[in-house]
Formats: C-alpha cells, structure tokens, sequence
C-alpha cells in the first residue's frame, strides 16, 4: 500500500513538473521571434496593462498562434494515446485508423478542385476526417471491432486515400502549390477563429478522455478479462474511438497533416508515468502542449526571417524515434 501511494505521489509530481515545461514553452513562445518581447511586457499585456507594438505582437500574432499550437498538441497526444490503448499497440496512431488520411483528402480536394471556396475549409476537413473513420468501422466489424481488423482496415483505407491525394496532384499540377502547406503541417497564420473553431472541440475531446480512462484502463486488459469485469467492451471501445476521432480530425482540420505527435507523446509519458490513463492522459496532454509549442518556436527562430512548418521539425524528430521503437521491439509489445 505504501509503496502505491509513493508511486502515484511520484506520478503526480512528474504531471506538475510536464504542467510547468508546458507554461514555460508558452511564455518562450510569446517572447521569440523577430521581435523580442520581454517577460514582464508580457505579463503586463496579458493582464491588460500592456501597450503599443508588443501588445498588438502578443494578442493579434502570437497568442491566438500559441494557443492553437497548445490545444493540437494536447488532442494529437491524447487521440494517439486512446489508439494505442484500443488497439493494445504501442505504435497505433492517429494515422492508423485513417482520420488523418480522410481529414487529408478532403482538405486537398478542396484547395485543389475548389479553391475558391477555401473558406470550408475546417468543416469539409472535419467532415472528411468522420466519414472515414464511420467507414472503417465499418469494414472492420465482423461480429465486434478486433484491434487488429481496424488497423489494418485503417491502413488499407489510409493507402487508398494517400492515391486519391497523390492523383489528384496530378491531375491539377498548377494548383499543388496550394496543397503544400496542408499536407506538411503548419502553424502559420493561425487567428482567433481557429482558436474559436478548435476549443469545443479540444475541450469536450479532453474531458471525455479523462472520464473514460478507468474504463480503458479494463479494456487494456483485455476483451474477455474486461467483459467479465462488466464492461461493455464494443459500446466503450465505439466511444473511445469517437473521441480519438474528434480530437484528431478537429486538429488536422486546423493545421494540416501534422504527423507524429500522436505516436511520439503516449510512449514519452508512458516512460514516466506508466500504463495507468488515470496519470497516462494528464501527462500525455502536457507533453504535447511543450512538443508541439516549442517545435513551433523553434520552427520560426532556426531560419529567420524565414519560417519553416512545424511539420517539418516533427518530421525530424518523429521518424528517428519510431526506428527507435521499432528497434526496442515496440511493435510486439
């Protein structure tokens, strides 16, 4: 008993310490740029005693930015850990279940075929986004939703989709230059009505998750051990996959074909705080708050005055990491 409580202290205080590098990268992210503001300018601005150039920096660029980049990395991390525990793989991820490919496609055949309605943009990503995953629900169930029937359906959809993409670049070459932002990732240009479109979203997403983590939790352990305890596996697992499905799709709706963050968080937090969702999801949410906020910062300083997506930083690192899993064996874990 002893031994628990000192384990789950141990936890909460690394959720604190990932809570402060959380705060920490959203300051950093206010201050840099090409415009240095300072630590106090900024508290004054932020408490409404702030004036000239930097507040205009700080409320009209950089905040509404920061916090989108803030609530994509929390619902990325968080979407690709209730994958992970679903499907009992360590290697799950948005991507695997194709919301990323079906939020993709219909993002890109919008800006390709019908670039003057760009303003549809979010909701037509979205509704792409859902309308895979009912499909490969769909597929998948065969008596019950096997892990391992999704995420192969997921894959198969996803390739499928990826053509599409592919084809339809193709197909309109003079347009592609449109499309690149999307598909990399990025974070530029983001406003208030981003802000706006994603914190229902990101919100409800969030609160749902940590609800439902004792119940994931019991499905970790299996179908059969989890029904005996009574658990409706295919009623939780449905729900758990809506959620994933939302926070994802409402995500890449906003920035674009962001990879990784959704693979990389669940394993870095499930390296210090464990299995247990009850600290796995908290920790998984600040982590990718940090990730996603200083790969940004980083993103905007390494080349200045020029920009670089943030996709392409986590690109960087995420592709170096999974060979990392791969090596350690994570894909029969």
């Amino acid at each position: 008993m002893t031994e628990s409580r000192n384990r789950n202290s141990k936890r909460r205080l690394l959720i604190i310490l990932f809570a402060l590098l959380a705060v920490v990268s959203l300051l950093l992210s206010l201050s840099m740029g090409s415009v240095k503001i300072s630590l106090s300018n900024i508290l004054n601005v932020l408490t409404g005693s702030g004036s000239g150039i930097d507040e205009q920096i700080i409320w009209n660029i950089r905040l509404p930015r920061t916090v989108v980049a803030a609530l994509v990395g929390m619902s990325l991390s968080l979407s690709g850990g209730i994958l992970q525990g679903i499907m009992r793989n360590p290697l799950a991820s948005p991507n695997i279940i194709g919301v990323s490919a079906g939020a993709g496609f219909a993002g890109i055949l919008l800006l390709i075929a019908f670039p003057e309605n760009i303003s549809l943009l979010v909701p037509f990503s979205f509704l792409g986004a859902m309308s895979t995953t009912v499909i490969i629900y769909t597929i998948a169930w065969k008596g019950g939703s096997d892990p391992h029937r999704l995420i192969l359906t997921g894959v198969g959809v996803s390739a499928f989709l990826g053509a599409g993409i592919q084809s339809l670049m193709i197909f309109f070459p003079d347009r592609v230059q449109n499309v690149i932002g999307f598909m990399v990732g990025g974070l530029a240009a983001r406003s208030w009505e981003h802000v706006s479109i994603l914190v229902p979203y990101a919100a409800a997403g969030t609160c749902l998750a940590l609800l439902m983590s004792k119940r994931l939790n019991i499905l970790m352990m299996g179908d059969e051990t989890a029904k005996s305890l009574g658990l409706n596996v295919e009623g939780t697992r449905i729900v758990l996959i809506t959620i994933s499905s939302v926070l994802a799709a409402a995500s890449v709706s906003i920035v674009g074909l962001l990879g990784f963050v959704g693979l990389i968080v669940p394993h870095v937090a499930r390296m210090f705080v464990g299995s247990d969702y009850r600290y796995l999801f908290p920790a998984s949410a600040f982590i990718g708050i940090a990730l996603i906020v200083y790969c940004d910062t980083f993103a905007r300083m390494i080349l200045d005055p020029v920009e670089l997506p943030v996709g392409v930083i986590m690109a960087a690192l995420g592709g170096p990491f999974f060979l990392y899993l791969l090596r350690r064996g994570g894909a029969n874990a």
